[in-house]
């Protein structure tokens, strides 16, 4: 039998319980070590998962038999933990999104080239067979030249709290944007021209609608939002050949391309947390330094779309003002 892959979780959260019950149940992951700031959750989730919870984050990372270090916390830490990991010489899956700008980000990816040691964006949208179809479908020419490209995605106000938090780099972008924006990359490179527009209060963005437009003459727009009452997210691209319309794109299993004359092609993949560690896990097994479906170059790009967002909304910090 295989030996398991043995993680170390930093963050005890909603998503963390929600990644640990998915990845455990399939017998090829073990969660060996967690931190969290909160130490009473730290031991809860250890005692839940089978874990040993540590009251430091570098006793958690170099606890004895960590294969690869899990980072699921609050955006303005994710650039700390994913250091302390790559200067510990351990494996790093960090959470969207990957940094709160471009220049954290090109710090962590520089040391982990100089140690030579894998980091990855766990954004699992890279990791999808879905949203990788309609790449290829794209790549292809099944959808002929692109007419208009869109994503659309409002959440409720307060649905989670971290999100209303500017000390938290809160906000819409940073949150679910980034979905937006990485798809737009994807599909199409880097853009030659952006426009963002949005509502900045009380030291986050609620929402912003984006317009890039491309070297080859395709516009993509994206429409985000946390200050609804409802939940929209769909994923729109017509050609002057095929059309697709894509419900709940970040995380969709089936799509359908429909053809003019009405011909459709149906293609079904399984994505998902399980989808996205089992690869992960199995590109540092084989010792890769970097992921084949999500790049260093496609992290910091959409880095350097997402800093240039926030420049055009006037979105800083309050520790970016500190200089923190």
């Amino acid at each position: 039998m295989e030996k398991t892959f043995n993680w170390c979780f930093i963050g005890s959260g909603r998503l963390a319980k929600k990644v640990a019950r998915i990845i455990i149940k399939s017998g090829r992951h073990k969660i060996v070590s967690v931190y969290s700031r909160r130490f009473d959750k730290c031991e809860k989730f250890a005692k839940k998962y089978g874990a040993v919870a540590y009251g430091s984050a570098s006793e958690a990372v170099n606890a004895d038999g960590v294969d690869g270090v899990y980072i699921v916390t609050p955006h303005d830490s994710h650039y700390e933990y994913c250091r302390l990991a790559v200067q510990s010489g351990k494996p790093v899956l960090c959470e969207k999104p990957f940094t709160v700008d471009f220049g954290s980000a090109n710090e962590v990816f520089a040391l982990a080239e100089e140690k030579k040691v894998y980091v990855a964006e766990a954004m699992w949208t890279w990791f999808a067979p879905v949203a990788n179809k309609i790449k290829e479908w794209l790549d292809n020419g099944e959808f002929g030249e692109i007419k208009s490209a869109s994503a659309k995605w409002r959440l409720p106000f307060g649905y989670a709290p971290r999100v209303t938090d500017p000390n938290r780099a809160g906000g819409a972008l940073l949150d679910i944007g980034v979905y937006s924006v990485a798809y737009a990359y994807r599909l199409f490179g880097k853009p030659v021209k952006i426009d963002c527009k949005g509502k900045v209060a009380g030291g986050i963005d609620w929402n912003e609608r984006i317009r890039f437009e491309f070297s080859s003459g395709a516009v993509f727009t994206a429409s985000i939002s946390i200050g609804g009452f409802d939940i929209i997210e769909k994923l729109k691209i017509v050609g002057s050949k095929a059309k697709i319309t894509l419900p709940f794109f970040h995380c969709a299993e089936k799509v359908k391309l429909v053809r003019n004359g009405g011909k459709r092609e149906v293609f079904s993949g399984g994505g998902g947390y399980l989808k996205e560690f089992d690869t992960v896990a199995g590109e540092i097994k084989s010792g890769l330094t970097e992921s084949r479906f999500v790049s260093r170059k496609s992290t910091l790009d959409i880095m350097e779309l997402l800093d240039e967002c926030r420049k055009q909304l006037k979105l800083v910090y309050p520790f970016e003002k500190r200089g923190v």
